[in-house]
């Protein structure tokens, strides 16, 4: 009887250990030992640390809960502060150790790594893509300003969410993502 694939303890971990170390910071080894696997097993899945960054980044995008974003019978402002207030509520419990794994290889690895500064950009992308159809259903019911260029205002957003981030992690303070929300809901999108 073969052995049972280990590969998604290893992805999880992999994950896991990403989100709260950084790339650089993260070895095969710690991988493993997270998983409870011998290190071999991590190449039985993926080829590389790289492989495996890959694959924390899609199930990252996975864990952002995008479908509050298109949640039916809800006005599209409330659903964007909901997704945002859910972003922020994982941020305060978990320390601010963790941050956005996206923008985090962002800063840390697109330099110098091109598949991961493409699916790092194609993240962001497919984000703010998302923010600017709830922009333009916001304008389309009347409640938000026409003036306001959807596809502008939701890179505004999004870049205004990163960087709070960044602001709370190196502050330890829920006060960057209140400014957040202040300056966003109450202000631009008001």
């Amino acid at each position: 009887m073969g052995r049972a694939s280990k590969r998604e303890e290893v992805a999880q971990a992999a994950f896991r250990q990403f989100h709260a170390r950084g790339f650089n910071a993260t070895g095969i080894s710690d991988i493993t030992t997270a998983a409870g696997v011998p290190k071999g097993s991590f190449y039985n899945h993926f080829a590389s640390k790289d492989e495996s960054a890959l694959e924390a980044l899609r199930r990252y995008g996975e864990s952002l809960r995008f479908e509050m974003l298109t949640a039916p019978g809800r006005p599209p402002l409330e659903r964007l502060r909901a997704h945002f207030a859910f972003l922020g509520r994982d941020t305060v419990e978990n320390g601010f150790v963790r941050g956005c794994l996206v923008g985090n290889f962002g800063a840390e690895v697109a330099d110098h790594n091109e598949q991961i500064r493409d699916a790092v950009k194609d993240g962001f992308d497919q984000w703010a893509a998302r923010i600017r159809q709830v922009l333009a259903e916001a304008q389309d019911a009347g409640d938000l300003n026409d003036a306001l260029d959807p596809d502008a205002t939701a890179l505004f957003i999004l870049s205004a969410w990163e960087g709070a981030l960044i602001a709370a992690r190196a502050d330890k303070s829920a006060a960057p993502v209140d400014a957040f929300f202040r300056t966003v809901f109450d202000v631009l999108l008001h």
